[in-house]
């Protein structure tokens, strides 16, 4: 009987230590409430945003630079502002336990009203 080599067996239980952890990952972001995996969605929404905009930069080219630069640093920065809130009202989180929801949603609006506008200031 053929003795399997070492690269194919050790392949093979590279690919199931993968799919264990990719199962024991699923398993756990299905408890996540609700509430926080909207902001996931709408993070993961913020960075497609800017990966499009880099191809269609990279095909069409970069004439209007500025725009280019606004419309890239308005996904990231606004993708980091909504990692900050999910952080924020994460209940399991106690760092920041005293802190409502409502208090960081608002810092949330606030920030990201500053940083467009100095985004709308920058395209100018």
């Amino acid at each position: 009987m053929a003795k399997p080599s070492s690269a194919s067996s050790s392949s093979s239980s590279t690919t199931k230590d993968a799919q264990d952890l990719l199962r024991a990952l699923w398993s756990a972001y299905s408890a996540t409430p609700s509430n926080l995996k909207i902001i996931d969605l709408y993070v993961a929404f913020a960075v497609f945003s800017a990966l499009l905009q880099v191809v269609y930069m990279a095909l069409v080219g970069t004439f209007p630079f500025n725009s280019f630069l606004s419309g890239v640093l308005s996904c990231v920065g606004t993708a980091v502002l909504a990692v900050c809130l999910r952080i924020q009202v994460n209940k399991e989180n106690k760092e920041f336990k005293d802190l409502a929801p409502e208090r960081a949603f608002a810092d949330f609006v606030l920030c990201n009203v500053v940083l467009h506008l100095v985004i709308m200031n920058f395209l100018g």
